[in-house]
């Protein structure tokens, strides 16, 4: 595919938690890592909004804060869920 140029950003896919789960039968060691999952996805929300603060670049803008957007619903989500 010589000549083909692509944009790594327009391959990217970023995945959100849009619902809540019934996580009620979960044991204590998998109810730890869902809390540990959620609290990752917050930290991903704010350095997705941190850096979408930083750069010029409407579209890696938006795709920032989609992203941070997106991680934070999945926290939310989660943490909804328990």
């Amino acid at each position: 595919m010589k000549g083909l140029k692509t944009n790594h950003f327009e391959r990217s896919v970023i995945m959100a938690l849009k619902n809540t789960l019934n996580l009620s039968n979960l044991t204590y060691q998998e109810l730890n890592s869902v809390k540990e999952i959620a609290g990752e996805h917050l930290t991903m929300s704010c350095k997705f909004e941190d850096y979408a603060n930083q750069v010029q670049d409407p579209q890696l803008k938006q795709m920032f804060q989609q992203a941070s957007s997106d991680a934070k619903m999945t926290a939310t989500n989660l943490i909804n869920s328990l």
